[in-house]
């Protein structure tokens, strides 16, 4: 009898291991995982699962962001993005659903379409209004 996969690791088609380097563009139709480095764009309606020791620069588009590593750029996830420990993200994130961890740093903006409100600066715990 087999025994029992990790749904995670059943899903997962794709993976850019750790000490990896890609440039350039990406796009892929099911779940990939990255733990290397990655320069570029990345687009997707699936899911994109972001490892520790991740680093990426560049602009990401998918359905939906797991995230643990280092980034810096522009995020749009279609319906959500979580933010798991020890994550540093530096950029702009879009999406109908965040969820950050305890120990995630993060400076830059948050939009989340549908709200009212759509801008937020952490640094100085300001919101603003459309």
């Amino acid at each position: 009898m087999k025994k029992p996969v990790a749904i995670e690791k059943a899903d997962i088609k794709a993976f850019l291991g750790p000490g990896s380097k890609f440039e350039g563009k990406l796009s892929f139709n099911e779940m990939v995982r990255l733990d290397g480095s990655f320069s570029g764009e990345i687009e997707s309606s699936d899911t994109l699962v972001v490892g520790e020791t991740a680093v990426i620069d560049g602009e990401i588009n998918v359905g939906a962001l797991i995230f643990s590593g280092r980034f810096t750029g522009n995020i749009k996830a279609t319906t959500s993005v979580e933010l798991r420990a020890p994550a540093k993200v530096e950029g702009k994130i879009e999406t109908p659903s965040l969820k950050v961890e305890e120990k995630v740093i993060f400076n830059g903006q948050i939009i989340m379409p549908g709200s009212a409100i759509n801008n937020v600066e952490t640094a100085g715990n300001e919101k603003k209004k459309k």
